[in-house]
């Protein structure tokens, strides 16, 4: 029993349909700039606190998104202040990698 016995028979040729392109929106950002990272205590009481800064082309809501994801995965606080991320102690090690899954180039900077 063929349910499709009643249809007409389609095109027996198709005209072949050239490739889609590819849009590299949706696709990961692996080459987005240099960005510092630095250590400082100047200022906060000998605590040190580490700072990402020299951030090109992101805006204010993909900064507090990545301190989000920064805090989180240090377990500190921290904050966006001046376009740079502050985040609470010495965390340069755990900042980077999570730059680098970014698509940033983490450099330390600084003293």
């Amino acid at each position: 029993m063929d349910a499709l016995g009643d249809l007409p028979a389609g095109p027996e040729a198709l005209v072949p349909i050239s490739p889609a392109r590819t849009s590299k929106r949706g696709q990961k950002n692996t080459r987005r700039g240099r960005v510092d990272i630095v250590r400082q205590t100047a200022h906060r009481g000998g605590k040190a606190v580490t700072i990402v800064k020299n951030f090109t082309g992101i805006g204010q809501a993909e900064k507090q998104d990545l301190a989000k994801l920064m805090r989180k995965a240090c377990g500190v606080g921290g904050t966006v202040k001046d376009g740079c991320i502050e985040i609470q102690g010495d965390k340069r090690e755990e900042v980077k990698r999570i730059l680098l899954e970014a698509g940033f180039e983490p450099v330390f900077s600084g003293g």
